[in-house]
């Protein structure tokens, strides 16, 4: 499928304009804490002309068939790019957390670092991640490391994703 840069699109998001769009695909979990999964996904990357993206990801369990059975996690928040092809995330989730993010843009490449985990009295325990975001022959490729439960920063979630 062919991108165009929305006519519209504010200048301070050339950097991350590759993200746009929606994106599907299929992924793989694994943590010390729980079972090996797989899942399907959507993240949803969009504008309204000023200079941030708003992002939506949405995962669901996938059945044999490819169809989705039921939800499993849904974040949403803002890429906001800065000078010097710094980025800044904020991310809110459901399940009674909130995160910054800090990082940097490296051509069709994003890497992440949390700086914030913020959680309410009933969220599980995340203390830290690290994501990155690649544009690899047209597929958003993307992976999760994540620290919680007591257990270090470790591989989480990785997937491939293709504009739909």
């Amino acid at each position: 499928m062919a991108f165009e840069i929305p006519q519209d699109l504010h200048p301070d998001l050339m950097p991350i304009a590759w993200l746009l769009g929606r994106w599907e695909g299929r992924g793989h979990g694994d943590y010390p804490t729980i079972e090996k999964f797989e899942f399907g996904q959507q993240i949803d990357f969009s504008h309204n002309g000023k200079p941030f993206l708003h992002y939506v990801s949405q995962t669901y369990v996938v059945g044999e068939d490819g169809t989705r059975e039921r939800p499993l996690a849904v974040e949403t928040g803002f890429w906001r790019p800065q000078p010097d092809n710094k980025i800044e995330v904020i991310l809110a989730h459901p399940t009674g957390f909130a995160e910054i993010w800090y990082g940097d843009i490296d051509g069709a490449k994003i890497e992440l670092q949390t700086d914030v985990v913020a959680r309410t009295v009933t969220a599980k325990e995340v203390t830290a991640g690290h994501r990155l975001y690649g544009l690899v022959n047209g597929e958003l490729l993307w992976a999760y490391d994540m620290a919680a439960e007591g257990q270090a920063l470790q591989p989480h979630l990785w997937a491939t994703l293709v504009r739909s």
